[in-house]
C-alpha cells in the first residue's frame, strides 16, 4: 500500500473538489480618472479610482493648474465633483476659463480650518456617487500638513476601496505617507494675468509607484486661454 500520494495527485485530488483552487488568477487592472493633461497621463496612467493620490510642491508648481484641468475632465464626463478648500483658495473664475462645469461641482469653503476641513472630506466620501473628491490642503504650512495624524488618511483610504472614487490631495509636501496609492512632486514655475493663470512649464516627478527610466515628465500646461 502506497505511503504517500505525489504532489500531483494531491493537486488533482483537490482540483477535482474545488475547481479553481490551483488557477492564478490575473489582477485586474485600477480603473483611472485622466487629469486632462496627456503628459501626465502618459507618466501616471491617470488618477487612480478607489485610492488616494498626492500631489505636492510649493505655491506656483503647476498645483492649481493640474487642479483645475482634472476638474475640467471630470466634470466635462459627467462625474460629480467636489472640493473641500481648505484655504479658500480656489477661483472660480479661473476654473471655469479651464473647462469646469459648476453644475457638477460641490465647492466646500472652511476658512482656513482644517479639522473641518477633514471632517468634510470624510463625510463626502462616505456619502459616495463622486467621481473625484479634492481635499486642497496647499495653503496649509509643510510643517503642520506633516502632523496630520496617519489614522485620517487610513481612514479615506479604507473609506474609497473598492469604489470608483478618486481622492486628490494637494499639499505643499508631501504628508500622506504610505497611504496614496500615486504620489506626484510638481516644481515650475506659473504666469499670470490679471489674477488668471495664463501658462505654466510643469516638472512632474513621479515619487510613487517608482518606474525606473519613466518617473518624470516636462510640459507646459495651458491653464486659461
Amino acid at each position: 500500500m502506497r505511503s504517500a500520494l505525489s504532489k500531483a495527485e494531491i493537486e488533482s485530488n483537490i482540483a477535482s473538489r474545488f475547481g479553481d483552487a490551483f488557477r492564478l488568477h490575473e489582477k485586474a487592472a485600477p480603473e483611472t480618472l485622466s487629469t486632462g493633461i496627456a503628459e501626465v497621463d502618459t507618466l501616471t496612467g491617470g488618477i487612480p479610482r478607489g485610492a488616494i493620490t498626492e500631489i505636492f510642491g510649493p505655491r506656483s508648481s503647476g498645483r492649481t493648474s493640474l487642479v483645475y484641468s482634472a476638474l475640467g475632465y471630470a466634470t466635462s464626463q459627467e462625474e460629480i465633483c467636489a472640493l473641500v478648500d481648505t484655504s479658500d483658495a480656489f477661483a472660480p473664475t479661473a476654473a471655469e476659463a479651464a473647462g469646469v462645469d459648476f453644475d457638477r461641482l460641490l465647492w466646500v469653503r472652511c476658512a482656513a480650518n482644517l479639522e473641518h476641513a477633514f471632517k468634510a472630506t470624510d463625510l463626502l466620501l462616505h456619502a459616495g456617487g463622486f467621481g473625484l473628491v479634492i481635499l486642497d490642503i496647499g495653503d496649509v504650512a509643510g510643517k503642520d500638513a506633516r502632523r496630520i495624524i496617519s489614522s485620517w488618511w487610513y481612514r479615506f483610504r479604507r473609506t474609497v476601496e473598492n469604489r470608483p472614487t478618486s481622492i486628490l490631495v494637494i499639499s505643499e509636501e508631501s504628508c500622506t505617507r504610505s497611504c496614496a496609492a500615486l504620489a506626484l512632486e510638481l516644481q515650475g514655475t506659473a504666469e499670470w494675468s490679471k489674477n488668471l493663470l495664463r501658462s505654466t512649464a510643469i516638472n512632474v516627478n513621479r515619487c510613487r509607484p517608482f518606474v525606473p527610466a519613466f518617473n518624470e515628465s516636462q510640459f507646459r500646461a495651458q491653464a486659461v486661454s
